[in-house]
């Protein structure tokens, strides 16, 4: 059985990264595929989704239900591997690393406020199709915004260890409090989602998974667990402080010794929340944000502006080194 078939390149693409999602999750069968949800974790908008959806549907991998949606059809690991296997990918590869030196240079700040097209083909051998989707990307992050006439400007992001204190001390305000609002609700199939991710971190992902999968598994955390207290307020401003740390995120995912320990903290706080035990559940979200602001000054230096980010370590040594900022 193949995926790709006339013309769908995109929705095959979509498709096997959303498979892909449910094997690293390890989503049970009858997982709902929220196309919203979907759409903001792949960073694309909902029609491709739908699109892959419906390709999914068409091959039995999902089924869809009237009035509610797309459900997987099949558990995570009765997934045929042929269907997770990616097509040849240079393009996408090309456009994942230049997203990631973009990243890294603009915190060295070799990289200007603004920016033509033209210049950043050039400074990083893209195409013009390459370059599009990646500043499409960027763009729907919050980190680069097109100019009134020509070129694009990046957005201010958090850019030293002082303002990324600030956002932690925020974020220590805000999560314990939005675990005891009114009526907070946390869905059995998210809380399950978000105990699947944890779970295959311990197993082997702390040491295999990209920057990018890492920081996007901790920011769906904390915003799946916000989002459930019902207040728009709190999850607009997590929404915004995760957007504009992204980037000091990733240089801090040089260090992940500590992953096994938040993995745990968060588990915990799944475990606490699926007990309605929401009292413990947000002390226990505060020590596990108060952990990291104490540890934030051990990674100073890494995170100064300017700073040359040291070469990615092997799967074999990122286990060993210390991570301190990305719970």
């Amino acid at each position: 059985m193949r995926l790709d078939n006339g013309g769908m390149k995109t929705a095959t693409s979509i498709s096997r990264q959303i498979l892909a999602l449910a094997r690293s999750e390890q989503w049970a069968s009858g997982a709902h595929l929220a196309a919203q949800g979907l759409a903001d974790r792949l960073r694309v908008s909902r029609q491709p989704i739908n699109d892959a959806l419906q390709l999914l549907a068409e091959h039995g991998i999902a089924q869809r239900e009237r009035h509610r949606g797309f459900f997987l059809a099949l558990p995570h690991d009765q997934i045929p591997a042929e269907l997770l296997a990616e097509a040849p990918a240079s393009d996408a590869d090309l456009v994942e690393a230049s997203y990631l030196r973009i990243a890294e240079d603009r915190l060295r700040g070799t990289l200007p406020e603004s920016v033509t097209e033209a210049a950043l083909r050039t400074r990083y051998g893209l195409s013009k199709p390459q370059l599009a989707a990646l500043l499409t990307r960027i763009a729907q992050e919050g980190w680069i915004e097109r100019k009134q006439g020509y070129g694009w400007t990046f957005a201010t992001m958090l850019t030293t260890p002082d303002s990324l204190l600030q956002s932690y001390r925020l974020r220590l305000a805000l999560e314990p409090a939005a675990l005891l609002e009114p009526g907070y609700r946390l869905d059995p199939a998210v809380l399950e989602r978000c105990r699947a991710a944890e779970i295959h971190l311990l197993q082997g992902g702390i040491a295999t998974d990209s920057a990018i999968l890492l920081h996007d598994r901790g920011v769906n955390f904390h915003e799946s667990l916000v989002q459930a207290s019902g207040n728009a307020f709190f999850i607009d401003t997590i929404r915004r402080v995760n957007r504009v740390r992204r980037l000091l995120s990733y240089r801090s995912m040089q260090n992940r010794t500590r992953y096994r320990e938040h993995c745990e903290q968060h588990l915990h706080i799944l475990e606490l929340l699926e007990q309605a035990r929401n009292e413990e559940a947000s002390e226990a979200m505060r020590a596990h944000l108060a952990s990291t602001l104490r540890n934030l000054t051990s990674i100073s230096d890494i995170l100064q502006p300017g700073a040359a980010a040291p070469a990615a370590p092997s799967p074999e040594r990122a286990s060993n080194q210390a991570e301190t900022l990305q719970p």
